[in-house]
């Protein structure tokens, strides 16, 4: 049986109009359905005070949040009839119609991919000043010239493990001015780039066909994990709503944010799931980070170069992905108990590795001149640290 790229390949004078528009339909339903979410895709980091030792929100608070069920509810039912259109003869030709839009692209990922990340490190030593991301702030220059050597190693095979080398050492040393479960928030992506680069530097290798499945799992867990600030600490995102109230689109902020982090939770493990949901979320990945540059600018654009380049190979793969059930509702029946698992597996990781790593009963949290506590203070000398409130003279 012929794959979908050969029988795409066959019909180069275009994929006709029947099939775009079997394409166009539910990519269009995954981008109006997800497009709510496009502001919040910016790193909060980046652009907003913060204090990664603070208490989070418990998270039985947002298991009694009537948004994030609702959000659940809403892409649990994307899903359900995604994958019974996986199922149809629809599917296979939506399938022909990505495999015949990215075969162009997908011909080349190698190349693409190294370009990407030779790319991103070049930025990177341009902004200067930062280890691998721009919230990791560091005065010492040779980081940057290191990054610069980083982009140089990746376009030869033989110096593509160096550059996997340098950018696992970079995170690590990066935890002498930073802590660990800060750091956590690129351990995911920074993993997956190295084991691309030193799986694609050896063609002969058993593993060498798995390398783009250890970048979209990089790319899938950080964007799961990432989203959990927006349900853990959703005032970060406060000071962002209030300087531009039009990234809500009118909505409430403590309805929109937690409906953000689903949408990005759910697209993340989008990523890991079956070929037209992967290829579908990584779509609308795509341009929702591409919305978001223009409120926020070239450092976002920047700091998330990597995942969006690997979003686009991952919506031009046309390798089969995810649990392979062949009976339509076991299949639907899987994503429910798929993504539960998820939630799970990092949710229960991210709430507690937070409390193995900081004592909320003996941290003081910062105070606000007017008394008020804080879960976010700028401080550019320790900016992921804790801010303590000054002493006030006795009387």
């Amino acid at each position: 049986m012929t794959s979908h790229l050969e029988n795409a390949a066959k019909d180069r004078e275009g994929p006709g109009l029947k099939r775009w528009l079997a394409l166009g339909l539910p990519l269009g339903i995954a981008i109006m359905s997800l497009g709510a979410a496009t502001p919040a895709y910016a790193h909060v980091k980046w652009f907003a005070p913060y204090v990664v030792g603070a208490s989070p929100a418990p998270i039985t608070g947002t298991l009694t949040n009537f948004w994030f069920w609702l959000g659940i509810i809403l892409v649990l039912a994307f899903f359900a009839v995604t994958v019974a259109v996986e199922h149809s003869k629809l599917g296979t030709t939506i399938g022909g119609a990505l495999d015949w839009a990215s075969a162009p692209l997908w011909t080349r990922s190698d190349d693409f991919m190294r370009a990407i990340i030779g790319g991103f490190f070049v930025a990177i030593f341009a902004v200067g000043g930062v280890y691998l991301t721009p919230d990791l702030q560091t005065p010492n220059e040779w980081v940057s010239w290191l990054q610069l050597l980083i982009a140089l190693l990746v376009f030869s095979r033989r110096t593509m493990p160096l550059a996997a080398a340098g950018i696992i050492g970079l995170w690590v040393i990066a935890l002498r001015d930073y802590d660990f479960f800060h750091l956590l928030d690129y351990l995911a992506l920074g993993l997956g780039v190295a084991g691309y680069l030193v799986l694609a530097s050896n063609p002969d290798g058993k593993w060498y066909k798995h390398r783009f499945a250890v970048l979209r799992w990089g790319v899938a867990i950080a964007l799961m994990w990432s989203s959990l600030e927006k349900f853990a600490y959703a005032e970060w995102f406060y000071p962002l709503v209030e300087e531009r109230p039009f990234l809500t689109f009118g909505m409430p902020r403590d309805t929109f944010i937690p409906m953000a982090g689903v949408a990005e939770f759910t697209m993340g493990f989008g990523l890991l799931w079956t070929p037209l949901i992967r290829r579908l979320s990584a779509v609308a990945l795509i341009v929702i980070f591409t919305a978001a540059v223009y409120p926020f600018g070239r450092i976002d654009l920047v700091g998330h170069a990597l995942i969006m380049g690997t979003l686009f190979l991952i919506a031009a793969d046309p390798m089969p992905s995810g649990p392979r059930v062949k009976a339509l509702v076991p299949a639907i029946a899987a994503v429910p108990l798929g993504l539960l698992a998820a939630m799970v597996i990092i949710a229960g990781s991210y709430w507690g590795l937070h409390a193995a790593f900081y004592d909320y009963d003996t941290a003081t949290p910062p105070v606000a001149p007017n008394g008020e506590l804080l879960t976010h203070r700028p401080n550019a000398e320790n900016p992921h640290g804790m801010t303590m409130a000054p002493a006030q003279p006795q009387q």
